[in-house]
């Protein structure tokens, strides 16, 4: 195993898209529940993003590193918005793909949490689609 490979790096890779994931999983939450006044879309989301807390260990906690994240600054492309389909969008693709990560890296040390991240991915996919069936005819 190498240094990349250390359980350590694992860790912190792990926790940077748990974080990524909820984050992504909360803006569409709120954007469901405070614009749209979507109960069952807010519901969903707030389930997922509670389902989540099965993935969380406080000791992956000593492995953050924000201070040496070679990528914490913003690009562009991530400070510009035009709408709210945007955020939408950005968000779902955001949790999507950290989800995969996810499912990808609990191979590694267990292979039930890599299940539950990809539960937890494809739920994300039926939800988007409802989002957008749902909300097509208004201005997203």
């Amino acid at each position: 195993m190498t240094n990349s490979e250390s359980p350590e790096k694992v860790a912190r890779l792990i926790d940077a898209n748990l974080n990524r994931l909820k984050e992504g999983i909360r803006v569409i939450e709120d954007i469901n529940r405070y614009l749209y006044d979507d109960a069952s879309l807010t519901s969903q989301l707030k389930s997922l993003r509670h389902r989540l807390q099965t993935l969380y260990s406080q000791e992956r906690l000593y492995f953050r590193d924000i201070e040496n994240d070679v990528q914490k600054k913003s690009i562009e492309s991530e400070l510009k918005r035009s709408s709210i389909g945007d955020l939408v969008i950005a968000n779902f693709s955001r949790a999507q793909e950290s989800a995969r990560v996810l499912e990808e890296s609990f191979k590694l040390i267990d292979p039930i949490l890599s299940e539950t991240a990809k539960e937890v991915r494809y739920s994300l996919y039926g939800i988007e689609k409802e989002f957008f069936l749902k909300h097509a005819a208004k201005e997203v």
